[in-house]
């Protein structure tokens, strides 16, 4: 873990190095992925039959070991405890409003020229949900995934996740249930992306691809982006904390760890303007890391990855030090977070005041947690219901608006070099 503090001489370029580290994939994945991805597009579901059966070890060669059936994924929401599929219910339910305030209003008016124009809202035809299977099985992430594409309006919504010698998470099985998944197909990896932007004789092309998955997953996505649309290229896990002494150091380790246990690469940062309370964190780190079932994972992040970085201001200096880092979640764990909210202008999602994790946010707040990381709050936001739709504009010119706006329109078409877009407004003219 490394310690930094804003008053170190060579604080700047320590931050800095913090700034550009990566901790994504490398060019041997990009690689491995390109020839997965040329497999599936040539040869379809023979080779998703032989990448399964290497890398999942399970065979798919009968019809009916491609899909889990809807039957089966309703019977494992009623086989949950009470206490666990109240809170898949309630999780479910507060996405599903959250989500459902942001579908876009079409538009249609007349201007002062007398032109018509605006646009219309439609949901993409199909989408294709990646569920990691294994370590990284969540329902949580289906739910975050599928509800907004069905709010959305997509009427067919795919998954492809692997299962490892066949064996299949419950849980993530009840949570397509309750989100309303239409099809599970039980292919994962690099090659379930490539399924989908290209089709196969079984598995249907679609429109738009989402979800997580390790540094294969994510790099398929990328280089598939233009085939069909994406989400985001997800890269490790982060979270900046944002705490002022008067917190429970027990309570920001926990923050910290909560991150720090999803991956080896994850990333966890704390700033705070007090050295002492820095060092009890710290200390509360160690402690709680040694009883978690996920030590080794959360141990490896933080001594590889962890930051605590001590300031002598928290209102002046913590806001650019979060907008360089532009970190996937933000907490502001100080006692008026409102002010420092509107300062920080590149984050994923901020989470505000002492009395909300970033975890209430992974499962029941309601906003999205499928998060811009690596920087990429810079330029990108959190997925929302827009990522299943696109907009188609209109527009309708009557004569009276052709004589008022077509002799500009001629008169820059002339000017660009391109005579036949010139001809076909000064024809309509005379």
């Amino acid at each position: 873990m490394q310690m930094l503090s804003t008053l170190d001489p060579d604080f700047e370029a320590r931050f800095a190095r913090i700034v550009a580290d990566r901790r994504e994939s490398t060019d041997d994945v990009a690689a491995s992925v390109a020839s997965i991805l040329s497999a599936v597009k040539s040869r379809g579901d023979e080779a998703l039959i032989e990448y399964t059966a290497r890398f999942d070890h399970y065979d798919i060669a009968t019809d009916s070991d491609w899909t889990i059936a809807p039957e089966a994924c309703e019977a494992a929401y009623k086989a949950l405890d009470a206490e666990l599929r109240e809170a898949l219910d309630l999780a479910a339910a507060r996405i599903r409003a959250y989500h459902a305030a942001q579908l876009p209003e079409d538009r249609d008016y007349t201007d002062d020229a007398g032109v018509r124009l605006g646009a219309i809202w439609r949901a993409v035809d199909a989408a294709g949900l990646y569920v990691p299977g294994g370590r990284a099985a969540y329902p949580s992430s289906l739910l975050m995934n599928a509800i907004p594409a069905k709010v959305a309006g997509v009427e067919r919504l795919a998954i492809c996740t692997p299962t490892p010698r066949g064996k299949t998470n419950d849980l993530v099985l009840a949570a397509a249930h309750v989100a309303g998944v239409d099809e599970i197909w039980r292919v994962g990896g690099a090659q379930a992306v490539g399924a989908f932007a290209y089709g196969t004789d079984r598995i249907g092309a679609v429109d738009v691809i989402t979800g997580p998955g390790n540094a294969y997953v994510a790099e398929a996505k990328r280089q598939l982006y233009g085939v069909v649309g994406i989400d985001m290229v997800a890269g490790p896990s982060e979270i900046l904390v944002i705490a002022d002494k008067d917190n429970d150091p027990d309570w920001i380790a926990a923050d910290l760890l909560s991150q720090a246990e999803h991956d080896p690469t994850s990333q966890s940062i704390l700033i705070t303007d007090d050295a002492g309370f820095a060092a009890l964190v710290d200390d509360c780190v160690t402690v709680q890391t040694s009883q978690l079932s996920t030590e080794a994972v959360a141990r490896e992040s933080w001594e590889t990855n962890g930051v605590i970085i001590v300031v002598e201001d928290l209102a002046r200096e913590a806001p650019p030090l979060a907008d360089r880092l532009a970190a996937e979640h933000v907490e502001l764990a100080i006692a008026e977070p409102e002010s420092m909210l509107r300062e920080i202008r590149h984050a994923g999602s901020v989470f505000l005041g002492r009395m909300t994790p970033e975890a209430i946010g992974d499962y029941v707040g309601g906003p999205n947690h499928v998060l811009p990381t690596g920087r990429r709050a810079r330029f990108s936001s959190g997925l929302s219901v827009l990522d299943f739709m696109k907009r188609t504009s209109f527009l309708e010119v009557n004569e009276a608006a052709f004589a008022r706006i077509g002799p500009a329109a001629a008169t820059l078409a002339h000017a660009e070099g391109l005579p036949a877009h010139a001809r076909s407004v000064e024809l309509r003219r005379k």
